[in-house]
């Protein structure tokens, strides 16, 4: 609801495991079969959902995906699609990002495409292949939760979700009640989307006294259950309080 209200268009799934991973998806998130326009036709017993691709939401995420790998030192922009077979809705959503990266050319910006199925192998044997992966709702969010795992788990993925007016930053992962109340969660993402958010509001260098406290801590195997660790949530989180005061007193 608050994606939708606040028109937050653009999901930044970042992943990376401060060693040899690091990539970024960044997912259209109002259109899509996410808009919910579905209904059953009980005469044909058939269940029907509509797909929604408009030339603005694919204009303004290509758009953005450009911009954001133009800000961050990024070298190329993929575009993930399936307009083989979604010829009309992937079919607009190619042929915008191939329009739009003509002008990133000149910057220095690379392009690429790949179908989503192939894509999911990619990630998974190849996954230093990729920079920036620009794609649609539903592909980005099984893309990153896919992601996730090469580097630990969704406890590990931050995520933002920016409009032209208003931020959200939250962790990939939802709410966990099974584990509830147990102190096992593991802090990482949502101290991770913390970061995201100095960024977005130009406060870098804290942004990067959280990442490199979160780097240190991983390499110290001060981790929660999910990790392999046996620290409870409140231990990592002040691990890595500890390690943010240690930079900022340097």
């Amino acid at each position: 609801t608050l994606r939708k209200e606040l028109d937050l268009y653009a999901n930044i799934r970042p992943t990376y495991n401060f060693d040899n991973l690091d990539f970024v998806i960044i997912r259209e998130n109002t259109e899509g079969l996410y808009v919910k326009k579905e209904y059953y036709d009980e005469k044909n017993e058939v269940a029907i959902a509509e797909r929604i691709i408009s030339k603005f939401g694919s204009s303004r995420i290509v758009k953005f995906a450009f911009d954001y790998a133009v800000q961050n030192n990024r070298k190329k922009v993929s575009c993930i699609h399936k307009a083989n077979v979604l010829r009309v809705t992937d079919g607009l959503f190619l042929e915008v990002f191939e329009e739009m990266s003509k002008h990133y050319e000149k910057l220095g910006i690379k392009s690429d495409d790949y179908l989503i199925d192939a894509t999911a192998m990619y990630l998974i044997r190849n996954p230093q292949m990729f920079d920036v992966l620009v794609t649609t709702n539903l592909f980005g969010d099984i893309l990153s939760d896919e992601a996730a795992g090469l580097i630990g788990g969704l406890g590990m993925s931050p995520s933002a979700n920016i409009g032209d007016k208003n931020g959200l930053f939250e962790p990939v992962h939802g709410s966990a009640p099974d584990i509830a109340g147990k102190g096992i969660s593991n802090p990482i993402a949502t101290i991770l989307s913390a970061a995201m958010m100095l960024d977005h509001l130009k406060m870098n260098k804290e942004a990067e006294y959280i990442r490199k406290a979160v780097k240190k801590t991983v390499e110290c195997k001060y981790l929660t259950p999910d990790l392999g660790g046996n620290l409870k949530t409140f231990e990592v989180t002040e691990k890595i309080i500890e390690s943010i005061r240690s930079q900022m007193i340097q």
